[in-house]
């Protein structure tokens, strides 16, 4: 080949090309974003709006059902959810993957804005959101003091601002805060003494709070501005708004009410280890580099507590940057450690550290040129992406040692260096770049996988691809110049006998002797092949399955609740224990983070009856149990607490991918979904590894339906409408106006004292004021009824659904599946409603289903990768007989490790189609070979055997041994590779066995039945 001959005669233009790419693989990797795992796009977008103190079934039906309605007809939405309880609506949008979402998200907003006449005029406006990964806070900072209002206020006027001029930073966030509120609490003796009601107060508070532009006059030369300043500028002047009574006199507001500077009353409670705190999260821009913007923002903690008050504390509670730097430099070090077991068996073969330098050279250059493809290409640095390097390491050196080895056999021909370079690395260069191709090109089809299982494993694919091509190049480049080089006294034995020489000797004598017995006893070589491969396949309903294996981040989430409805101090009562009880753990907690009440979205749904514990435990060798052992103990304890539902699972920083086992129920009609689910938990409940079983209407949430009798209210001259208002008022509130102070801005909110609106007696003995000024009981045109409302009503594509969702622990997804399914089919659901499977289950089907699709693509593209290369059928086909043997590899590995089969074993065995074909690529291209020159069959498959096994065996063995540190899943995060490690180790290591005994097997049938086709003799 001209670039064999090229690189040879020009040693200084390759070097000096390996040093260009070497400095731009150097500022590439330092430029690279470093993350935990690759960018997921998720096309799913999520309207937010708010409905305060409305019941879920009112929500359902003027806020959810209209924004379904307008947004179902968007182009590219698959599934569109809706989640309605107390006092918010959540719309969920799913598009089809390939969808652009910014196009999609500007129809949303076009037909949300078109469904806004149709929804109340109290109902909060809708927010749209785009949701993804990188929205989620890199990081939670608590503050610490005397009082959430003064750490409030810190928090907003110099923590925020400060933390969102830090590099990468997008917004920060504030948690747990106190909100500042004017109060003006109503007297309704004194309202009713000078004739004035809650919307005369509230009309003149926002018409005398208002400055505005009004026009200009001329001054000279100038026009001055008019403006007329009317807001309020202090509590007095808010006390003393003129209001007008029925009589026509004119009071003040402090003769009716009271103005008082307060706080909103908060729905939620913060604490970091047991203390009331402020927390701040911290969420990166888009592009950002999440290591950078924690140690950013870690820098910038030491620069503002000098500026802040003493006795405010400033800590991390979460940092995911932690887990990120730990992932990484444990793939790092598996990285180095496969490389130096590469090194030791290259060593040990060769005999000579020159042809060790000569072939470990292209380790590090094809690490560097992959960083530099990676930079190029827009790739982050993450676990995944590193660990195809660390996957590649050991193959990134096969091209190297099959053209080193050709080179040395020439070499002890008796050629120079210079003909043993060119000559040995032209020969087989055809060959190494058609096993190389064969592996690259079985990463294809996985461009046309979808979901996560793509997002999550095409970058693994781009730098396994990029570390081969790069290795081939080195391959064909500067080992034929380094060979001419260096090898001058290389693996020269002056005599002496090496012992592994001898060693490989025996065994090439012991293979040449096997590979005579089984071309003699050929069909006991297939039969044995059949058998093995079918009792591998009895292994598989051994092995099971799940979706992606789950890392050991030492996070533990804690969710407490409470009876539905419970007030938030009932839940900070129950959450007292809970804490109580985790304080005997402490030594294992480095800190834990509690939430009590709040809303999803921001939407201020009622969910005071909720808790939710974030618990970050100390480093794996600072504690003497795993976070499965402190998990499964915690919930024991937990369990003994009375008076909440209490469940623990692991959490961690890794993509969020969903319930392992989500059960959607179907139907026409909430309450019949509603006693299917509890149906539904008590059968499934007993099965095995079903494990924090919950569902959306465990309990309703107590509530009083008003009915207004309207034929008793007209004849006071009352209208529903003016009855909702006035009820409304009395115990909700109302804001009339904003209050601005020091670049502050705060509610002035109308309400009742809270001795006058917390009891049921209050509710009936309320009076209505008629537009004659009569003052009517409620109860004299309304009756009372206390009913159980559904917590949360769900709807998908427009029809009643109800989820029951579930963890699963001690066994594999897909047994625990099967089980489900077993028990729902035996259920008899009732005509018009049906079951489908979702979360991690139904993920998990999807992704095998494409990856089989997929694997079959890569076994198509490898033999016509093969076809092109030999220009002959027969050939490929031959060497396609070395992956049925993969498939006992695979499964004993499985079996032997106990790991299920997940998508990352799958990713293996795609990649194992292209690697086990090389080395039979490699045997069945010198077997021809020989044949050309005029060899006899046998004598050519023997020799070809015996000549090529060194090479076969030091290929196949740095790829293994260079994987064994990700098998073994050394260091934090390395659980996720650990599957795909296994099964290349395992498939990788059976199938050449069979490669050097079968494949010839094969060839010599094929060319027997070739012979007889051609009517040629043998």
């Amino acid at each position: 080949m001209k670039i064999v001959n090229t690189s040879v005669k020009r040693p200084v233009g390759v070097i000096m090309i390996v040093l260009a790419i070497i400095a731009l693989g150097v500022v590439s990797v330092r430029n690279l974003v470093v993350d935990l795992f690759p960018k997921i796009d998720l096309p799913v977008a999520v309207v937010a709006t708010s409905y305060q103190d409305a019941a879920p079934q009112e929500v359902e039906n003027v806020i959810s059902r209209p924004i379904e309605s307008a947004v179902s007809t968007v182009q590219g939405i698959e599934t569109v959810q809706s989640q309605s309880q107390s006092g918010s609506s959540l719309v969920m949008m799913e598009f089809s993957n390939g969808t652009d979402l910014d196009q999609a998200l500007l129809d949303v907003r076009e037909k949300i804005d078109q469904a806004k006449g149709a929804l109340p005029d109290d109902a909060g406006d809708p927010r749209i959101m785009r949701f993804s990964p990188d929205q989620l806070p890199v990081m939670w900072v608590s503050v610490t003091g005397k009082d959430a209002a003064s750490l409030t206020q810190l928090a907003d006027d110099q923590l925020v601002p400060f933390f969102e001029r830090q590099e990468g930073v997008g917004s920060v966030s504030v948690e747990g805060a106190k909100e500042r509120e004017i109060k003006v609490y109503l007297n309704q003796a004194h309202m009713k003494q000078y004739g004035v009601d809650a919307q005369t107060i509230a009309q003149s508070l926002s018409n005398q709070n208002k400055t505005a532009s009004v026009g200009t006059v001329e001054k000279g030369n100038k026009d001055l501005q008019l403006r007329i300043t009317g807001e309020f500028t202090n509590l007095k002047d808010i006390a003393a708004t003129q209001l007008q009574t029925s009589a026509g006199a004119v009071i003040h507001l402090d003769d009716v009410a009271k103005v008082k500077e307060s706080y909103k009353a908060s729905d939620s409670t913060t604490l970091v280890n047991g203390k009331p705190a402020v927390v701040l999260s911290v969420m990166k821009k888009t592009d950002a580099n999440t290591v950078q913007v924690s140690d950013s923002i870690r820098s910038g903690m030491d620069q503002i507590k000098q500026k802040i008050p003493h006795d405010a504390d400033l800590k991390v509670v979460m940092d995911t940057s932690d887990f990120i730097k730990l992932s990484i430099s444990s793939v790092i070090q598996n990285i180095l450690l496969g490389g130096a077991i590469s090194i030791l068996v290259l060593l040990l073969f060769l005999k000579s550290i020159r042809a060790t330098l000569v072939i470990g050279l292209s380790i590090p250059i094809a690490v560097i040129s992959t960083f530099a493809l990676m930079y190029f290409t827009g790739e982050t640095l993450n676990v995944l992406t590193l660990g195809g390097l660390a996957l590649g390491i050991g193959m990134m050196v096969d091209s190297s040692i099959v053209i080193l080895e050709n080179i040395y056999s020439y070499r002890q021909q008796g050629y120079s260096l210079f003909d043993s370079a060119t000559k040995g690395a032209s020969e087989l260069a055809p060959a190494v770049i058609a096993s190389t191709t064969t592996t690259l090109v079985v990463f294809l089809p996985i461009v046309y996988v979808k979901g996560i299982a793509s997002d999550l494993f095409t970058p693994l694919a781009l730098t396994v691809s990029f570390s081969l091509i790069a290795s081939l190049v080195v391959a064909v480049t500067l080992v034929p110049m380094l060979s001419s080089k260096l090898l001058s006294r290389a693996m020269d034995d002056h005599g002496r006998r090496y012992w592994f020489a001898s060693f490989m000797e025996k065994v090439n004598n012991s293979y040449a002797r096997g590979l005579n017995g089984v071309l003699k006893y050929r069909k006991t070589t297939v039969l044995v092949t059949i058998l093995a491969i079918a009792g591998s396949l009895a292994l598989v309903p051994l092995i099971g399955a799940e979706f992606i294996p789950a890392s050991d981040e030492g996070q533990l989430q804690v969710k407490v609740e409470t009876n539905r409805g419970s007030s938030l101090s009932h839940t900070e009562k129950v959450v007292e224990k809970v804490t109580d009880k985790i304080s005997k753990y402490k030594k294992d907690i480095e800190t834990d983070y509690v939430t009590v009440g709040g809303g999803d979205y921001g939407t201020g749904g009622g969910d005071s009856h909720k808790a939710t514990y974030t618990i970050q435990l100390v480093s794996p060798n600072q504690r003497d149990q795993s976070t499965e052992q402190l998990m499964e103990k915690l919930d024991k304890d937990l369990q003994t607490i009375p008076g909440a539902e209490i469940n623990v699972s692991q959490m961690g920083a890794n993509v969020n991918m969903g319930d392992p086992i989500q059960i959607q129920l179907n139907g026409p009609e909430h309450e019949v979904l509603n006693q299917l689910s509890t149906q539904v938990m008590k059968e499934i409940s007993g099965i095995k590894g079903v494990n924090n079983l919950e569902s959306a209407v465990t309990e309703g949430v107590p509530q009083m339906n008003i009915a207004i009798n309207k034929e008793k209210a007209g004849m006071y001259g009352l209208t529903q409408d003016q009855v909702l208002n006035q009820v409304q008022m009395q115990f909700s509130g109302q804001v009339a106006g904003k209050y601005r102070e020091a670049g502050h801005e705060m509610d002035i909110t109308l309400l009742y004292p809270e001795e006058e609106r917390s009891t049921i007696s209050d509710l009936e003995d309320m009076k209505i004021q008629s537009q004659s000024g009569a003052m009517v009981p409620l109860e004299e045109i309304a009756t009372f009824k206390q009913v159980q409302g559904p917590a949360t009503l769900l709807r998908e594509n427009q029809q009643p659904q109800m989820n029951i969702t579930s963890d699963v622990v001690g066994r594999d997804l897909a047994s625990v599946v099967s089980d489900v399914e077993k028990k729902m089919d035996a259920m008899g659901l009732p005509e018009g409603y049906s079951y489908t499977m979702g979360g991690q289950a139904q993920d998990m089907v999807d992704s095998f289903s494409d990856l089989a699709k997929a694997l079959i693509f890569s076994v198509f593209l490898v033999y016509a990768v093969m076809a092109i290369q030999f220009e002959n059928f027969l050939f490929p086909f031959i060497i396609m007989f070395s992956m049925p043997a993969t498939v006992i590899g695979v499964l004993l590995g499985l079996f032997v490790t106990g790991l299920p089969l997940s998508i990352p074993a799958f990713i293996g065995i795609i990649m194992l189609a292209g690697i086990v074909v090389n080395n039979a690529i490699v045997l069945v291209d010198y077997i021809n070979i020989l044949r050309r020159r005029g060899m006899d069959r046998h004598e050519a498959i023997v020799e070809a055997g015996r000549s090529r096994l060194r090479p076969i065996l030091m290929t196949t063995l740095t790829t293994i041994l260079g994987m064994v540190p990700l098998a073994m899943a050394l260091g934090e995060g390395a659980e996720t590779q650990q599957p795909l490690a296994i099964t290349i180790i395992f498939g990788l290591g059976i199938s050449s066995l069979f490669t050097l005994f079968l494949v010839p097997v094969v060839y010599t049938y094929l060319d027997n039945l070739t012979a007889k086709i051609t009517r040629r003799k043998s």
